[in-house]
């Protein structure tokens, strides 16, 4: 799935490992659906956002800024696509179209042209990776054979992880009852009871600053094709991860990032392990002051680059 041409774009030749602090204040910064919409915790009680919800983020940030995204969210596609699914957007994409059209006469896709094709369209796919699964079922009349030219199946590793976000401290949980002023439905019986679904549970963290870290691996930025341009762009994304992430549960102002580091080695396979690299940072935070950063030790040839307040 290696994007052939490097004279076209270049492949990431640095590794890069970065961490984001940002701080949150009376906000859901990500409810777990399993256990009412709470915030997040893990068993020593602190608070944690999923890696999923960063990507989301992200994603998010990525497509304002003009990126192609492949895994769209249903309330924020792009002006013109009217896919409601990820198998649509897939097979209806120009590029994938026109391969698949004409390997279908072989009744056998080559699953490498069709991954290094989805890399160079969406810039999630060759960030994140994707796993492709998409069948037509089978049909009457055809052999497993036949079928094999209606199925995809491919497996994609993105260069960019991303750990979750754990707070510094233990966060506490405030829990909110509310009212809406009218019914979902109209009771038939009597228009003016109110129904249950008038009454419901918000929930919010009071205050925390939580840590994310992650790391850009170039062996597989070069399978992908992941370039300095896009390492750029998901700076410039990190830096802004909450901008038009506004909604009830996180009004503006609530989520704000505070700092980003980057490391940006001297190599491709990195000077130092990512976990020694992850684990110099030291974040600490006075109560809802501004946190301050500081390294428990420092690597020869490995400066960090702190972008905070003043030039994020």
């Amino acid at each position: 799935m290696i994007r052939k041409g490097k004279a076209d774009i270049m492949s990431l030749e640095n590794k890069i490992d970065f961490a984001v602090v940002f701080s949150v204040k009376k906000a859901n910064p990500n409810g777990d659906p399993l256990n009412e919409n709470r915030p997040r915790v893990n068993y020593d009680g602190l608070g944690e956002v999923s890696d999923v919800c960063l990507k989301r983020k992200l994603r998010n940030r990525l497509q304002d800024m003009g990126e192609k995204i492949f895994v769209q969210s249903d309330s924020n596609r792009e002006p013109g696509d009217n896919y409601r699914s990820l198998k649509d957007r897939f097979e209806h994409n120009s590029a994938i179209k026109a391969i698949m059209d004409e390997q279908k006469k072989s009744k056998k896709l080559n699953c490498e042209e069709l991954a290094e094709a989805a890399c160079k369209n969406w810039y999630d796919v060759r960030a994140f990776g994707q796993v492709f699964a998409f069948s037509n079922g089978k049909k009457k009349g055809k052999s497993s054979e036949d079928e094999g030219a209606d199925s995809v199946s491919i497996g994609i590793r993105g260069p960019v992880s991303i750990q979750n976000a754990v707070s510094l401290m233990p966060v506490d949980i405030y829990s909110q009852q509310i009212t809406k002023s009218v019914n979902l439905e109209t009771n038939e019986k009597d228009p003016g009871h109110k129904g249950a679904d008038t009454i419901g549970m918000k929930h919010r963290v009071d205050y925390g600053v939580y840590v994310a870290f992650g790391s850009i691996n170039c062996q597989l930025a070069e399978k992908t094709g992941f370039s300095n341009k896009d390492s750029d762009q998901l700076l410039a994304a990190l830096k802004t991860l909450f901008v038009n992430d506004e909604s009830s549960a996180r009004p503006s102002g609530s989520m704000k990032v505070e700092k980003v580091i980057w490391w940006k080695h001297n190599c491709r396979s990195g000077q130092y392990a990512s976990a020694d690299v992850h684990e110099s940072l030291q974040v600490k935070c006075d109560g809802m002051k501004k946190p301050e950063v500081s390294f428990k030790r420092t690597f020869e040839g490995l400066e960090p680059i702190i972008f905070d307040g003043e030039n994020i």
